[in-house]
């Protein structure tokens, strides 16, 4: 599956730090260099791009910017779920074909994020493509003797991974609360444990399914992007990431998934998926999570046909940590609005011949911004480095090489003045 167009990024003087992010108690590096992986779950294309999607593949973009600055070599890989019950069910309500359905929210996120200045992931990968890996990978996990058949479905057992429940860290009246709020079936009847992820489900009248060593069917979510991140990034990667609704049962699942198949190959004491897990928060409208299922949904296509900059869109996005839960509404909108105007009036100033040459030079703002991503993505101080900059040109206090700090602002945070 093609991904989307890729902005040209501007190369900078030397080379950016080594990024952190927060791990337990403390900062971590996200990678070690000099190469760096990461696999972002990607959306289920039955809705437009919400400002909450808009937000997650924002975060990452980020991240991707900050290896590249550093010199990394990144692989980055992202799937679609093609083919999935909120998928199926929308294309039954709207009496539309699913795959028509698929291909036209796929085109529209693909809009959404060039418009947005996301750099695309070197691996686009739908659901319905990756079939013959997502079955080797469910061969793998029959072969350790970790599924069972249950009227025709493939079940994981939990109890195969001893490690279950590490990624979250939640206890199991906790997990299993959230397995039904999330997608999950811990209540049906037959399964060995509530927790038991599907893995294959078996062919259902009217939906779509191919032909498998399991039977007719198609896969579960979980095991979908366990495969994909392993096929292409190897067993072991630097990050896993997604909304924070995905810290269960999700990535729990899909790496307990990868433990089972592929623990051996990585040693006794070898890493197994990712090294580490990085969940960005949930945009929510009038103090609710932003969501299809709620229907409060801000769309990045409307707002782009409405005629605002989509780089106010970004920056309105980026005054939040991406770790944190907030409110999307029309004041933050104007507020970056109005920003995005700041900086492009001080960057013409700027260019112009110097009264004196004073305040913030380009090199200090490159080094500050470097330095705010660093520290675990801190986008919203960033913004306030670049602030200062044009708060000193546009106070008369010139500042020299205004084409460093242009570059540095869509090199490092995607906005282009």
């Amino acid at each position: 599956m093609e991904a989307w167009r890729g902005a040209d990024v501007p190369q900078l003087p030397g080379r950016g730090p080594q990024t952190l992010v927060a791990a337990g108690d403390g900062l971590v590096p996200a990678a070690g260099g000099p190469e760096a992986s990461m696999y972002a779950c990607g959306i289920t294309p039955y809705d437009a791009t919400h400002i909450g999607h808009a937000a997650t593949y924002i975060a990452w973009d980020l991240l991707v910017r900050a290896w590249l600055d550093a010199g990394y070599q990144v692989s980055y890989v992202q799937n679609v779920t093609d083919v999935d019950d909120p998928l199926l069910e929308r294309a039954t309500r709207d009496g539309e074909d699913w795959r028509e359905l698929a291909e036209r929210e796929i085109a529209l996120f693909r809009a959404d994020m060039e418009a947005l200045r996301v750099i695309p992931p070197g691996h686009y990968i739908g659901a319905v493509e990756a079939l013959p890996l997502i079955e080797r990978f469910a061969r793998r996990l029959a072969d350790h003797g970790a599924l069972y058949d249950l009227d025709g479905d493939q079940y994981f057992a939990r109890g195969a991974d001893a490690a279950f429940g590490t990624v979250a860290g939640l206890d199991v009246v906790t997990m299993t609360e959230l397995f039904a709020e999330r997608g999950g079936d811990p209540g049906r009847p037959g399964k060995k444990d509530p927790l038991d992820p599907l893995v294959w489900l078996a062919a259902r009248p009217g939906e779509p399914a191919w032909l498998s060593g399991f039977g007719r069917g198609r896969p579960g979510w979980h095991v979908e992007c366990a495969a994909i991140a392993t096929e292409y990034l190897g067993v072991t990667f630097d990050v896993q990431a997604g909304g924070s609704d995905l810290a269960f049962p999700h990535h729990e699942m899909s790496a307990s998934h990868a433990r089972v198949a592929f623990g051996a190959a990585a040693g006794p004491d070898g890493p197994v998926f990712a090294r580490r897990y990085l969940h960005a928060g949930m945009v929510r409208l009038d103090g609710e999570k932003m969501s299809k299922s709620l229907g409060n949904l801000v769309f990045v296509s409307e707002l782009l046909a409405e005629g605002i900059d989509p780089m106010a869109v970004r920056l309105a996005i980026l005054a939040h940590h991406y770790s944190d839960d907030w409110d999307w509404d029309e004041d933050g909108l104007a507020q970056a609005g109005a920003r995005l105007g700041r900086w492009r009036a001080a960057l013409a100033r700027a260019s112009a011949p110097p009264d004196s040459p004073v305040g913030l030079a380009g090199a200090e703002v490159l080094d500050a911004v470097r330095g705010r991503l660093a520290d675990d993505l801190d986008a919203p101080g960033a913004l306030a480095v670049a602030d200062a900059w044009a708060d000193a040109v546009l106070d008369g206090r010139a500042a020299s090489a205004p084409n460093l700090v242009r570059d540095a602002l869509d090199a490092l945070l995607g906005v282009t003045l």
